[in-house]
């Protein structure tokens, strides 16, 4: 962790020094999730609502990802930041990484035109890299027939391959015994319904389907390969369906109007095995049911109502009866990389959080199902934000990497299907580093598009 007297900079660079083998676009990637960005008046597009202007705006798929509230980001809440950035060049070297726009306007990282009026990141007040912004795609351009904008309906991330379909927008774990203490979901759901902005609770069919239409006309160069179908928990029933039904209804829909169009991914609660497989006749191919944290402790006292109604062992379970569903392959259980460190329970020190997590990773890929891992953003309006506004050590997240690769390649596994391509230089998921820190692996690549039925 860095001494009161060193600068991000010298942190940043002496992880570089000391983990040579993990991608140093991965370093300052992973700086920036888990500390955020802030933005100069002069790198705010000026996208005053979801089609003008020339810039991809963020889009607030689920999560907030900042680390203020709507009403404290100024002039971020009004000019909207963009989806995503793009890192290139700079004193690093830095080859292209993408990365998810998070706000923080007391960030020591700044994005800012220079005197000539081309966009740089700044870190500590010196320049580190050129900034791309994600174009406006066409198909953002164009309404439905009531009004609505595609991107409220069916906004696009990792610069437009994945399809984000949040067709539920809160969650029924719901107040502080049961809402996971690191999500944010239903107060995002709140501050963007008080800001007066679109944000539908449940999308309905014919909508999700009127803006893929869209989306497939206009998209010409097939960008968008896959889409994810998630929203919050559902513990009872929506419009008299379990979640299962509910989210698998979406999937047959899609699959029947654009046969093959896109990969079909779902992320729900790790579900028996009856229904999981209700997921995969609908149409779904790959299968995310989080596991969230490793450690039986914190999860217990992390993600409440989940051990409540499942608990952690009939959770790792159902992930592990999924995959006769499945496969192994296209079962990706996500972890929310950094809140092992989280106080007030979480681990003291960065080796015994690598060492609680590396064991759940050896788990499941032991059993040929890869985990995959967003690094942990510490809203405000969150439990373990509040108390950890500054999240977990770069170190953590550096070392998970290293640790992360490790264990895929002693496992002889490759990078998961639906994520597009891996590698430093190639990767666009943007949420964390893990694609970034892996080999390119073009047989896996090809593989990925194109996951078993």
């Amino acid at each position: 962790m860095a001494s009161r007297s060193e600068s991000r900079t010298q942190l940043v660079e002496g992880l570089m020094e000391r983990f040579p083998q993990v991608p140093r676009e991965a370093v300052i990637k992973e700086d920036l999730l888990r500390g955020g960005m802030a933005f100069d008046e002069s790198a705010l597009s000026d996208t005053a609502n979801e089609a003008s202007g020339e810039v991809k705006p963020k889009s607030y798929f689920i999560f907030s990802f900042d680390h203020s509230t709507l009403p404290e980001l100024g002039a971020a809440a009004l000019r909207r930041p963009p989806e995503e950035i793009v890192l290139t060049g700079g004193p690093y070297d830095l080859r292209r990484t993408v990365v998810s726009v998070r706000v923080n306007p007391s960030s020591p990282y700044r994005v800012a035109a220079d005197d000539h009026g081309v966009l740089g990141l700044y870190l500590d007040g010196v320049r580190i890299s050129d900034v791309g912004l994600p174009p406006m795609p066409d198909y953002y351009r164009h309404t439905l027939e009531n009004g609505k904008s595609v991107m409220e309906v069916a906004p696009t991330i990792q610069w437009g391959y994945l399809i984000y379909l949040t067709v539920f927008r809160v969650c029924q774990y719901f107040g502080a015994k049961e809402e996971c203490q690191y999500c944010d979901i239903n107060h995002n759901w709140r501050q963007q319904k008080a800001a007066g902005r679109p944000y539908t609770g449940v999308k309905p069919m014919d909508e999700v389907l009127e803006a893929l239409a869209i989306i497939d006309k206009y998209d010409t160069a097939k960008s968008s390969t896959a889409y994810t179908l998630t929203g919050g928990a559902i513990t009872s029933q929506i419009g008299g369906k379990d979640e299962a039904d509910f989210y698998g209804q979406y999937a047959k829909a899609i699959e029947e109007r654009f046969p093959g169009r896109w990969i079909g991914k779902v992320v729900a609660q790790a579900l028996p095995k009856a229904d999981v497989q209700r997921f995969h006749d609908y149409g779904v191919r790959i299968y995310h049911p989080n596991y969230e944290v490793w450690d039986p402790y914190l999860f217990e006292r992390y993600c409440p109502g989940k051990e409540r109604y499942v608990g952690r062992d009939e959770w790792h379970r159902r992930i592990l009866d999924s995959a006769e569903v499945f496969g192994p392959r296209n079962v990706i259980p996500n972890f929310v990389a950094g809140v092992e460190m989280a106080e007030p329970f979480g681990f003291k020190t960065v080796g015994e959080a690598i060492d609680s997590t590396v064991e759940g990773l050896q788990y499941f890929m032991s059993r040929g199902i890869t985990p995959r891992f967003t690094t942990w953003c510490p809203e405000p309006t969150t439990p373990l934000g509040k108390a950890n506004p500054q999240g977990a050590p770069l170190e953590y997240h550096v070392r998970l990497l290293e640790a992360y690769r490790a264990t895929m390649e002693a496992n002889g596994l490759t990078s998961p299907p639906g994520y597009g391509p891996a590698g430093p230089g190639r990767a666009v998921f943007s949420v964390s580093s893990f694609m970034d820190s892996l080999a390119p692996d073009e047989a896996a690549e090809e593989a990925g598009e194109t996951v078993a039925s």
